[in-house]
């Protein structure tokens, strides 16, 4: 049996070759020219020594020139490592010495963070433009088995080194497909906004993956800005935008400033961190319809969405997406199934747990956090959530933003939800700090609405003591110009431990 992820953009060439698959820029491809230019680069590839099997990082922006390479790999056999664009010569080096990559494509902006970082792992370099010197383009592309690797993607490194989450074939076609038409409803009609980083796996897998296996339209945005992103909604017809929290909050902030609104927008498709209720509601209000979904590197990404088929519930992720099996667990730790898992009913607090056709096959090279990572054949997530009589899931938090005040549990999230309806408030991550009496003190980093007149922390905690228990609101309150966020446009919330724990010490 073969499947390879490169049938995605091939059957779409085949079945719909004149549509238009990349916008980007003045640049339009329609699926034949893509998938023509993604051979042409397999036989440069080919040429330059890549085998089946083989590692290939690649370290491009969100331009045309990702798919026609990502697709480009996967027809030569070979296996995309993306890198992300914030990362140091060093950072870089690690992950294509890790993944074993000998070879890193390049595009224009990312040449000499790239070149610097193979010279230090010993890699050779390939740009996107390379010219094809005599190379013989590659007429189809190479089988693959269902199990085969098609994609390693490194985690963040939120608890140590960044590890490579190995995705097969069968785990990124699947979840494709899944998403284009058992959760998301998109056809070839739509027409799909690509600011997410495509070498992040929502970018990835939702925006760039799915529009291309249905045969719809990807517009390119290389840099996420909210007014931009409004205007090549506006002038393209955008009809589905996926996005991050903060994403929709400048969108709305944008459209509060007087931006106009994208009337071809039919959907909009949440996900990466909670969507506060408050922010989900003005979205629906001004732009379009929101389904929350959730997942990570290692499921693909997604593994819950609010579906139509089962309705949708605001601070929900939805079900579990066809195939998939989600649910809530503890840690059985005496008698004879002792180290197993032990399902928990409707409405109980535990650890999200999945399997299904979308998780991933391990860690590279890492045989004990592989084995850490699963129970009983479940994937851990080590996110906090409940799942109710109806099926529906919600996340709480993650086990490692757990405060423990006191004793007492303090999710985040409950807090960030309370903080973030107050008119003066922006953007907040609640985080939890080092205290000598309780443990933690639950500490929220706030980003003002107005940053001439940012509200007096006093103020904060006054509102926060009314919407939440008395163990829960937070004790100290910063004001600052910004969060850190990292590549896919998520919190970083280690950062703002880091920073904070260092001044309270100070």
């Amino acid at each position: 049996m073969t499947l390879s992820l490169a049938c995605v953009l091939a059957e779409s060439a085949r079945r719909h070759p004149t549509r238009t698959a990349v916008v980007d820029g003045a640049l339009e491809l329609t699926y034949a020219r893509l998938w023509s230019e993604s051979l042409d680069f397999a036989g440069r590839l080919v040429a330059a020594g890549v085998r089946p099997g083989d590692r290939v990082a690649l370290m491009a922006q969100n331009t045309a020139d990702f798919p026609r390479c990502y697709y480009a790999v996967l027809a030569a056999g070979a296996v995309v490592v993306p890198v992300h664009l914030l990362l140091t010569p060093q950072e870089v080096a690690h992950v294509l010495s890790d993944s074993g990559a000998r070879l890193l494509v390049v595009d224009e902006a990312s040449a000499r963070t790239g070149t610097a970082a193979a010279g230090i792992a010993g890699a050779a370099v390939l740009s996107t433009r390379a010219p094809r010197d005599g190379t013989t383009p590659l007429t189809s592309h190479l089988p693959r088995r269902p199990d085969d690797p098609a994609v390693i993607l490194y985690t963040s490194g939120t608890t140590g080194r960044p590890k490579g989450a190995v995705l097969t074939q069968l785990n990124l076609v699947m979840n494709a497909t899944v998403s284009a038409f058992d959760t998301f409803g998109v056809t070839g009609r739509d027409v799909v906004l690509g600011c997410l980083p495509m070498f992040h796996t929502f970018g990835q897998t939702v925006a760039m993956n799915t529009t291309f296996r249905v045969g719809a339209t990807l517009v390119m945005q290389p840099r996420f800005d909210p007014h931009t992103a409004l205007d090549l909604m506006r002038r393209h017809g955008v009809t589905l935008f996926h996005g991050v929290p903060t994403m929709f909050i400048a969108l709305l902030d944008a459209l509060r400033a007087g931006a106009d609104r994208p009337s071809a927008l039919r959907l909009c498709v949440s996900g990466g961190a909670s969507l506060p209720v408050a922010v989900l509601d003005e979205v629906q209000e001004r732009l379009a319809p929101v389904l929350e979904a959730y997942g990570l590197s290692e499921t693909s990404p997604v593994a819950t969405s609010n579906q139509p088929v089962f309705g949708t519930r605001a601070g929900t992720v939805g079900h579990q997406v066809w195939g998939v099996d989600v649910a809530v667990a503890a840690p059985v730790t005496d008698g004879e199934e002792a180290d197993g898992l032990r399902l928990l009913p409707p409405g109980d607090l535990g650890e999200i747990v999945i399997r299904g056709h979308n998780v991933f096959s391990g860690y590279l090279g890492l045989p004990e956090a592989t084995a850490a990572a699963f129970t009983d054949g479940w994937f851990r997530t080590g996110d906090l959530g409940i799942q109710d009589e109806a099926g529906f899931v919600r996340i709480v938090d993650r086990t490692k933003d757990l405060i423990i005040r006191g004793g007492y549990n303090v999710y985040p999230r409950e807090v960030e939800e309370a903080l973030i309806r107050h008119p003066a408030v922006a953007q907040v991550a609640v985080i939890g700090l080092p205290h000598p009496t309780h443990g933690e003190e639950v500490c929220a980093v706030v980003v003002p609405a107005d940053p001439a007149a940012p509200p007096e922390p006093s103020e904060l905690v006054a509102w926060a003591t009314g919407q939440v228990g008395r163990h829960k609101y937070p004790r100290q309150v910063e004001i600052v110009e910004s969060l850190p966020l990292g590549p896919s446009m998520k919190v970083l919330k280690r950062e703002l431990r880091h920073a904070f724990t260092l001044r309270t010490q100070a």
